[in-house]
């Protein structure tokens, strides 16, 4: 329990995580109306007494990314006004997150700017997991604790597989990741190496490590449209591997995600609950949720009493 001076707050993004995080903490969801007038602007009203209190903001900016991000600071403003002591944005996906440094001339930090946002309307902490970029981080001003998925799916991971399993990085950039699981699990580790070899000529995917008759794990930060974690499936698929399953921790599955993994050799895809499933997606026999509830929550009671975090970053 954290006491009567902390409130939870949440906008429409993931009511359902909200919801499972109060009910850890043994507190109420504290009562709002997050609408719309009629032209589409958002309209906040906050229902009970938040002065002095630490307050908390559950609201994942996923799809659609701006109504939601919009709620959120609205929601900042509205609580700022109304006098709460500290506000901390928990943010369980963060979005914008991939544009945070210029990939070519003249185009925006997409992820800098979010951050100049989310403090401007008043936010004095944020709290996200699995940033898709951790030096995001230093583009806020304000504390920024980041946690990761990673002991929640570490623990799925480790009641279907053993030490022999092949942990892999669908790309270069996710090795890091990719590492840390394996050395937590003891297992071997592989990467895919992808390669244009020149303009309009197909890529080449290469298997870095042994995968033949061997359990899969493919692991990255989100799944996005699934083409790249697919097409790395095949190419393990090709390789001879047995098992392939795949971790993440956000489902954003836009697009064709959900019929390219329904269509590819990837046996289960397992995610959180950062952000909530499609209709398609809950209906696809393949993907799994987990949930970070118990994590979010702990992170809460220990920012409240003033007790260190640093303990739930690994």
């Amino acid at each position: 329990m954290i006491g009567n001076v902390a409130k939870i707050f949440a906008g429409n993004s993931n009511t359902a995580l909200a919801k499972e995080v109060v009910s850890r903490l043994d507190v109420q969801l504290g009562r709002a109306t997050v609408g719309r007038f009629s032209d589409g602007e958002i309209n906040v009203e906050i229902h009970e007494n938040v002065r002095s209190a630490d307050v908390f903001v559950v609201q994942s900016t996923c799809s659609p990314a701006n109504e939601n991000l919009m709620e959120l600071l609205v929601m900042i403003d509205a609580l700022r006004r109304a006098s709460a002591e500290h506000i901390c944005a928990v943010i369980p996906y963060y979005g914008y997150g991939r544009q945070d440094r210029k990939v070519a001339p003249r185009t925006p930090i997409t992820a800098k700017l979010v951050a100049d946002i989310i403090a401007t309307s008043g936010a004095s902490r944020v709290l996200s997991i699995d940033m898709h970029a951790g030096q995001i981080q230093g583009f806020f001003n304000i504390p920024f604790d980041h946690l990761y998925a990673m002991p929640v799916l570490l623990d799925h991971l480790r009641q279907n597989f053993d030490d022999t399993t092949v942990v892999v990085s669908p790309d270069a950039g996710g090795m890091e990741r990719a590492r840390a699981y394996a050395k937590r699990i003891d297992a071997s580790l592989g990467m895919i190496d992808k390669r244009r070899p020149q303009p309009n000529v197909a890529k080449v995917m290469n298997v870095i490590g042994e995968v033949k008759d061997r359990d899969v794990v493919l692991v990255d930060d989100m799944i996005d449209t699934a083409g790249t974690l697919t097409a790395a499936a095949e190419a393990i698929r090709d390789r001879g591997a047995k098992r392939i399953w795949a971790y993440a921790t956000h489902p954003v599955f836009s697009g064709p995600a959900i019929e390219r993994i329904t269509q590819s050799p990837i046996d289960r895809v397992v995610v959180t609950n950062s952000i909530p499933l499609s209709p398609a997606a809950r209906e696809c026999p393949k993907i799994t949720q987990v949930s970070i509830a118990p994590l979010i929550a702990e992170a809460i009671r220990r920012i409240h009493h003033g007790d260190s975090v640093s303990s739930l970053f690994v």
